[in-house]
């Protein structure tokens, strides 16, 4: 199945809002976002792109222009290659890339069978199989409710349990199947792996603790003025991206009168940017992403 990068037009046209300068694109994916970026700006500026997938390092490699650089790291060492002060934009386009879901080798699928893996770096850590034949039912249970609001959270947990004591979960399939089978609400309009699937992939790879990380790294790096877009496609990674940019006030004393805007280390320039019918209709993946674009004061 075809890629199609979310919020293309939009995120970019807000990243670029001068053509000559340094800029990042947190996750190439396929390179939609860093191919539309490559368009646009001057041959004196340059683009770094990050992807800690093997594959999408190697699809990045196959760009020749000299302005671009991709690295195999995650988005959270920010600063292990970028000095304070130095990034006229930065893009952070979160989630998963639409091709992990259609390479049943991946194992992030709960309709394709495949190895139980959902690693993004398939060469670090271990896979979703490892780890989920181990744990205790009371952890599976707080990822559930954690990371996927699942409700059934302990239903699934305590089925997850019972499935052990005879087999190990080796296929995206098994688990799936058994979410389904125990599952009370039958006639959900979602699949009922579906927030399991995104609780585990969440964990699997720190996906929260990473964007956290990440964000105060970016914090640093972007120049005065510089921008930084944020697309994110469920509640907690918005909910993170938020409260990051919200002014602190927290620690001062309630009687001392504050002027909030002095506080204020990014002004929010765009809000829940959606995307259009017309990408909906070409993208149904899309459907949940949000967009906000935040300026350094």
């Amino acid at each position: 199945m075809l890629h199609f990068p979310v919020l293309l037009e939009e995120s970019v046209d807000f990243l670029l809002h001068k053509h000559n300068g340094h800029f990042i694109d947190c996750t190439y994916g396929r390179g939609g976002h860093t191919s539309e970026i490559l368009k646009r700006i001057k041959s004196n500026s340059t683009l770094t792109s990050f992807d800690k997938d093997p594959d999408a390092y190697a699809h990045a490699k196959n760009i020749k222009n000299k302005n671009f650089q991709i690295i195999q790291d995650s988005f959270g060492n920010l600063e292990k290659y970028f000095s304070p002060n130095s990034i006229d934009g930065i893009l952070f386009d979160l989630g998963t890339c639409s091709t992990h879901f259609d390479n049943s080798i991946r194992g992030f699928s709960f309709m394709r069978e495949g190895p139980l893996d959902m690693r993004f770096d398939n060469k670090r850590g271990e896979p979703l199989s490892k780890w989920i034949n181990y744990a205790d039912e009371n952890e599976i249970k707080e990822i559930l409710y954690k990371y996927g609001d699942e409700k059934h959270a302990k239903i699934i947990s305590r089925a997850i349990m019972d499935y052990r004591k005879e087999h190990q979960f080796k296929t995206t399939t098994e688990l799936a199947n058994l979410i389904v089978e125990i599952y009370p609400d039958k006639n959900i309009k979602i699949h009922p792996a579906t927030k399991s699937f995104q609780a585990f992939r969440i964990y699997i790879n720190d996906e929260l603790n990473e964007l956290s990380n990440a964000l105060v790294q970016a914090e640093n790096i972007i120049k005065k003025d510089g921008i930084i877009v944020v697309i994110s496609f469920h509640s907690l990674e918005d909910g993170i991206v938020k409260n990051f940019f919200k002014p602190q006030i927290k620690n001062y004393p309630k009687d001392i009168p504050l002027n909030i805007s002095e506080l204020k280390s990014f002004e929010c320039i765009a809000k829940k940017i959606r995307p259009s019918k017309k990408e909906l209709e070409l993208n149904n993946r899309s459907r949940s992403a949000i967009m906000r674009v935040f300026r350094k004061l």
